[in-house]
């Protein structure tokens, strides 16, 4: 989800990428009717129970899972397991795809733990004798090809037998720290296997579909380290400590695809409306690049896949005219650099809040050759065909605690919803204080800045809009099918919105677990305890002579690899 300027020592996307973050690389295309739209460019604990609850039972139908960040500072993964193997999955919401690289694929990007194909799984599934072949490509030139088939599928409590997933043999993705395939997060829609094959939703969708959940959603909590969460059918209470405060957006449903035979809407993104932006207070309204097929709407897609910030460059544009010294360094990637004393904040609106960003929040670090300008979020770009103008990932996600709500069939429509962790409405930070954040995170990027001015590029050839503009796609629509199953009662629509009836969690390495399993339609459950060590890409006990297995990648504590309920009630 990179171009460059000769003047920049190795290109300044790359430098970007290999600092703290980068232009999102997973960022797939929308062509025709197919999708493929890309991962990439992304408190603590203990912080309070929340809403006057302690912990005391399990609660039934959730799970929380840690998250960390990659050594690559772009990439956020969870632990899984994948019939019975345990394999680190990237995390991403703006693709709906679950694949993994299998022990058929032998390329050096796939020198990590595998899914054995020879251990003959007792949970595996063939998908037309292993024929129908899955593929997934990446802005950033890379993919992955192999085949659909069927397995169990583990995060946490959950398990979904017979879950639709690509095993992959031949990729050209490069994941760091044994990361062995992407986790999508997305809707029915962008799913490529979900069009392949049929009753083959995704991981998410398919629990919120067959009401395996205790309420439809799953939450975030994007942080720098290993303290992150990841929830499915609940909050994490240890970030949220009054549900109240959450602020809720419809989500913005898409036409069918022009050339195609649709006649409605659906959704396909985790896509919200962006009412403003502010620079230290000053206001600017976005100027979306299709405002007649939007409604006059700027849209962004929340994307936790995505490492860094990304916006149409008539409003990036504006954004760095109210930073004093800010300029821009390179066209191609719409970069622009501050100064590293910086002592404005930036603020996204949705829904009339304000969520406001600090310096550090926003700075992705000093460039090498002039240490006092720090390269920022976000980067500018031209317009896309699909008219989402924005793409906001990690620095922004770090901000907040988000929670995506899948919509309820004929009740309640997606929702997505923001909790400050802050809570700050004005600059907090000190020109020292981000002195000292640079210096800690090691941030400095290896590249050299032009000597000249550039200008900003005012002129683009604005492609052909790719949605069916003669069918009605506007935010907060409840559809009958596609959502979560009906047996849900509401607690997020507009007459009723409850968000103190979701479930909260703390995460605890010991507690006791509720696992589920979704088994030729019926639910059973166990009980039973994290274990104490976790190997990567290993079915334990099994002698893998001959067989081209996963590699044994490395022993983990079950407190940092492996997340487990321990909840108290709604």
């Amino acid at each position: 989800m990179l171009s460059a300027l000769l003047l920049l020592a190795a290109s300044l996307h790359a430098a970007t990428a290999a600092a703290l973050g980068a232009a999102p690389r997973w960022r797939p295309d929308l062509r025709g009717s197919k999708v493929t739209r890309s991962l990439r460019a992304r408190s603590s604990i203990l912080g309070g129970l929340g809403d006057g609850l302690t912990p005391s039972t399990v609660a039934p139908n959730t799970t929380i899972v840690p998250l960390t960040l990659a050594s690559d500072k772009q990439t956020y993964y969870a632990l899984s397991k994948i019939g019975n193997v345990n394999l680190r999955l990237a995390l991403d919401t703006a693709s709906a795809d679950l694949w993994v690289v299998s022990s058929d694929c032998t390329s050096s990007d796939c020198d990590l733990p595998r899914y054995p194909l020879a251990f003959e799984s007792a949970t595996f599934g063939a998908v037309n004798s292993n024929n129908t072949a899955f593929e997934i490509s990446y802005a950033d030139g890379t993919g992955a090809k192999g085949f659909i088939a069927r397995e169990s599928v583990s995060i946490g409590n959950m398990t979904v037998g017979n879950q639709a997933l690509g095993l992959v043999s031949s990729s050209t993705v490069p994941f760091p720290d044994d990361i062995s395939g992407v986790l999508g997060l997305g809707f029915p829609r962008l799913s490529s296997i979900s069009s392949a094959v049929v009753n083959a939703t995704p991981f998410f969708s398919t629990m919120a579909q067959s009401a395996a959940l205790s309420y439809p959603v799953f939450g975030l909590s994007l942080t720098r380290d290993s303290s992150g969460s990841l929830t499915f059918g609940g909050i994490d209470s240890s970030v949220v400590n009054n549900r109240t405060l959450i602020e809720w957006n419809e989500v913005v449903p898409f036409a069918p695809f022009s050339g195609s035979s649709g006649n409605s809407s659906s959704y396909l993104h985790w896509v919200i409306g962006l009412e403003s932006i502010s620079v230290s207070g000053s206001s600017i309204t976005p100027n979306p690049s299709f405002p007649a097929q939007t409604m006059n709407t700027s849209l962004a897609l929340i994307d936790a896949g995505t490492s860094g910030i990304i916006g149409p460059y008539q409003d990036v544009a504006q954004i760095f005219s109210k930073i004093e010294s800010a300029r821009l360094v390179d066209e191609d990637s719409g970069q622009w650099v501050v100064p590293c004393e910086v002592q404005d904040t930036i603020a996204f609106n949705f829904g009339g809040v304000d969520f406001l960003m600090q310096p550090t929040d926003y700075l992705i670090g000093p460039a090498s050759g002039n240490p006092n300008l720090c390269l920022s979020w976000p980067q500018g770009r031209a317009p896309q065909a699909d008219g989402i103008d924005w793409q906001i990932g990690a620095p922004f996600l770090r901000t907040v605690y988000s929670v995506f709500s899948h919509g309820i069939n004929a009740k309640e429509p997606p929702m997505l919803g923001f909790y400050s962790i802050a809570n700050a409405t004005t600059l907090t930070q000190s020109t020292a204080s981000v002195a000292a954040f640079l210096a800690s995170n090691s941030a400095t990027v290896a590249t050299t800045l032009p000597n000249s001015l550039l200008n900003t590029p005012t002129t683009f050839t604005t492609p052909t809009y790719t949605f069916n503009t003669s069918v009605s796609a506007s935010a907060g629509q409840v559809f009958t099918t596609g959502l979560a199953n009906a047996t849900y009662t509401p607690a997020l629509n507009a007459k009723s919105l409850n968000a103190t009836r979701l479930a909260t969690l703390l995460p605890s390495p010991t507690a006791v677990t509720l696992i589920i399993t979704d088994t030729n339609g019926q639910i059973v459950t166990t009980v039973s305890h994290a274990s104490s060590t976790v190997t990567l890409g290993v079915i334990p006990g099994w002698t893998q002579s001959g067989a081209r297995a996963g590699r044994v990648a490395s022993t983990l504590t079950a407190g940092g690899a492996i997340g487990v309920a321990a909840a108290h009630s709604p």
